[in-house]
């Protein structure tokens, strides 16, 4: 079959799986305040000598980038920033006061909104606050998301000096049009500079994030961007695919016409063409999007088999507990999952009560622990295996019904004992994935919950 006809075939919903059981798919009813905060108590218990991960969610940004799905709070007031970094010091207090032993913190990431929004001196309080209830791992690996267009040499050096040397710089495209059509200015020397600051500041992990079918591109443009960011050499790129969810995203999505999208094929064209001139220039396809320098520690981790994959994307570190601050924010204790509440104010309330700002999680059983480690080999090795008793007779035979489509294309080999992921097979790991997802496959939905899997 014709790449084309597959991308046709298997261009269905489906999640990204930064978990399992997705989203979605939560059981909500069964999760309680009681129940997460044993889970976790548990799991830190056994798992603290590794370390734990924070994911920190900072939500300001001044201007709305009309293709992001992040949860975002747009405003030029900068007096919103003090407040917050005192909120997640307080949730931060909670969880501490919750845990049997200090915390030995592996990985710390701000995700946003755009974390750059804050001043160098709030950030550093909101660290040195964190860091001051905790030890540090044996290595650590301190990240943020940093605006090209706001990330000054002052955030670069204060964040450095304690302990971060990851930066990830959303770039999305650089063709005046797209940027246009998605309300994300900026140039190109723009970008240079902040990325020759960060090296020079000492990051040895700079990160570009790129963009594939967003409105107006077409394969000269991808062209034009993908040997921009060649030119500067980050040592690692995330090549995404542009998720269209605006019946979930309301009308942030919906400063273009759906008409203005490329096609389908012509998105898969835009994509296969960056890839190709990423590895001819040295980079490495790493999971999904994702590509490494072999220099980068990501690229090892691909390598030795450590790479991870979590609700902050790949990693490499190996923590069983994240804890997710401030509003929306996931926590992971690996046996259960706990969503912060999304609005700003609700989670300002439950501070300022001293409570845990929840708004939902879900309890993981058997079954969803046996499914998500087969999902998180898939996604991070491109093969899993499993034990003689992981599946019943009936689970396995069902199984390999749902694999048979991509053996019969030529996409997976299937094992008695496990499943390996062909070159061609790669494109469509989400589709893979999806044949494992059980909770998906019960529930059946008819309703779109995901953006296209192609």
């Amino acid at each position: 079959m014709s790449t084309i006809s597959l991308i046709q075939k298997y261009n269905v919903p489906g999640p990204r799986y930064t978990s399992y059981p997705t989203v979605p798919f939560w059981n909500v009813e069964q999760f309680n305040e009681n129940a997460w905060v044993k889970s976790l108590q548990k799991s830190f218990d056994e798992s603290n000598c590794q370390g734990i991960s924070l994911y920190i969610h900072l939500p300001y940004c001044e201007s709305l980038c009309t293709f992001c799905g992040c949860n975002k709070r747009i405003t030029k007031n900068h007096s919103v920033e003090e407040p917050y970094i005192d909120a997640l010091l307080k949730e931060w207090d909670i969880y501490t006061s919750l845990l049997s032993d200090i915390p030995k913190i592996a990985e710390i990431h701000f995700g946003g909104g755009t974390p750059s929004f804050f001043k160098p001196q709030n950030l550093a309080r909101l660290v040195k606050g964190i860091l001051a209830k905790a030890t540090l791992a044996d290595e650590i690996e301190f990240g943020f998301e940093g605006h090209p267009g706001n990330t000054t040499a002052e955030h670069l050096k204060v964040l450095h000096e304690l302990g971060f040397t990851r930066v990830s710089y959303g770039v999305q495209d650089y063709d005046l049009r797209v940027q246009t059509a998605i309300h994300r200015f900026q140039p190109f020397e723009q970008v240079k500079q902040v990325t020759e600051l960060s090296r020079k500041m000492g990051y040895n992990s700079i990160s570009h994030d790129l963009v594939f079918g967003l409105p107006f591109q077409t394969l000269e443009s991808i062209e034009d961007t993908i040997q921009k960011t060649i030119a500067l050499k980050p040592d690692r790129i995330a090549f995404y695919s542009y998720a269209h969810v605006p019946w979930v995203k309301g009308n942030g999505q919906r400063g273009f016409k759906d008409e203005d999208l490329p096609s389908p094929a012509l998105k898969r064209q835009l994509y296969e063409k960056g890839r190709a001139m990423l590895e001819a220039n040295g980079y490495f396809e790493i999971g999904m999007d994702h590509f490494a320098l072999a220099s980068d520690s990501m690229y090892i981790a691909r390598q030795n088999g450590t790479l991870n994959r979590n609700f902050m994307g790949y990693t490499t570190t190996q923590t069983k507990v994240m804890i997710g601050l401030g509003v929306s924010s996931i926590s992971d204790s690996w046996t259960a999952f706990a969503q912060n509440v999304k609005e700003i104010e609700a989670y300002m309330e439950s501070i300022n009560q001293n409570k845990l700002p929840l708004h939902r999680g879900h309890i993981l059983n058997q079954e969803d622990l046996k499914i998500r480690e087969q999902i998180l080999n898939l996604i991070c090795r491109f093969k899993t295996t499993w034990d003689t008793d992981t599946w019943t007779f009936e689970e396995k035979e069902a199984l390999f019904e749902r694999l048979q489509p991509f053996i019969e294309d030529d996409l997976i080999v299937l094992h008695d004992n496990g499943v390996e992921v062909l070159e061609a097979g790669k494109t469509f790991i989400r589709n893979i994935c999806m044949a494992f997802d059980m909770r998906m496959i019960r529930e059946n939905p008819q309703h779109r919950l995901f953006s296209q899997t192609i």
